[in-house]
């Protein structure tokens, strides 16, 4: 089946997924409910270090950004096999249940206690599935990265939420570097003219490569760069991974993806007026007041055209290491999974 593609077709596509959830009418809700009651927030997969620091942050914290949620229930499962996961579970329930959280045998018992879901599973494996359960109940829903383990599964997701006029946000928490905020939505350094950015890069063999943990750079590369990204080449050794993404405009974006000697997170934009360093990781609070925010107003922090397309580079990396370096289009690698 041919598909012939240009720009235009290419943001259409992506943007079909996005369409319609600027309209969705969830319920809004202030600092509590009308009885003055934390509202319920419930956990899905407790495999990741982020269910335990997210759940000290909105039970634990005395903070007015922070308050008018708790954390009541949390679904375990999480991966049942990637072992550096789920051997995590049993510490992880211990932890969360210190902060008064309830832990359930099924998504559905969660779904029926809590008004916000987080889906923290960190194997992207099973996500789809746990994924249409929340949208399906009408949950607003936030997903931590990696979204899913495929671009088909992310995009369906997506375009399940906006069938289901569901609002959805996903986002690394290197999203948020205070300087990668500033050059995106503050004129920090003028024009954005490109970004070099980095992170640690671990590779898990049943997600594709920069699914797992290279995303982290990726998405700083977004943040600084907006949408925008036509093709994407990728070199890869056993050590390292640079992969540059060249933008509609001409400019370029790329990531070095670490996987030996020191590492870290950080990278460097590049301006009409400035060159900066970015920093780098600076905990997961400004992800969480982020997150807070969202379910209060239902409106997604991060653009879904703006989070596919993060994952259409990521997929179109795997397809350029498969053909050796080769230049790959964005909009190929999303026309075969909207086959």
């Amino acid at each position: 089946m041919e598909n012939q593609f240009n720009r235009r077709t290419f943001v259409k596509s992506l943007t079909l997924a996005g369409a319609g959830m600027a309209l969705s009418g969830p319920r809004l809700f202030g600092a509590a409910n009308s009885a003055g009651d934390d509202i319920p927030i419930g956990i899905i997969g407790l495999d990741t270090s982020h269910s335990p620091a997210f759940t000290r942050l909105i039970n634990m914290e005395d903070d007015p950004e922070l308050s008018g949620f708790r954390v009541t229930a949390a679904y375990p499962y999480g991966s049942r096999e990637i072992e550096s996961s789920y051997s995590r579970i049993p510490g992880y329930i211990d932890d969360v249940k210190e902060m008064g959280v309830e832990v359930v045998e099924s998504i559905e018992e969660l779904l029926d206690r809590v008004e916000f879901v987080m889906l923290l599973t960190n194997d992207g494996n099973p996500r789809r599935e746990q994924a249409m359960q929340v949208l399906r109940a009408g949950k607003t829903l936030y997903m931590d990265k990696p979204v899913a383990a495929s671009l088909e599964d992310t995009v369906a997701i997506y375009d399940t939420a906006r069938e289901l006029n569901v609002p959805v946000f996903s986002s690394s928490s290197l999203r948020y570097i205070q300087a990668a905020q500033d050059v995106r939505y503050r004129n920090k350094i003028g024009d954005v003219l490109g970004v070099d950015a980095f992170s640690p890069s671990a590779i898990e063999p049943s997600h594709p490569d920069l699914f797992w943990y290279g995303i982290h750079g990726v998405e700083i590369v977004f943040t600084v760069m907006g949408t925008g990204c036509l093709s994407v080449t990728r070199t890869k050794t056993d050590a390292t991974d640079i992969v540059t993404g060249t933008w509609g405009d001409g400019r370029l974006g790329t990531f070095r993806g670490i996987r030996d000697g020191r590492s870290g997170y950080g990278g460097t934009a590049f301006g009409s007026e400035e060159i900066i360093s970015l920093g780098t990781f600076e905990g997961y609070r400004p992800l969480v007041e982020s997150i807070l925010s969202f379910f209060r107003s239902g409106r997604p922090p991060v653009d879904p055209q703006e989070t596919l397309e993060i994952y259409a580079f990521m997929e179109a990396a795997d397809e350029s290491k498969r053909r050796n370096g080769a230049t790959v289009n964005l909009e190929d690698v999303l026309a075969r999974t909207r086959r």
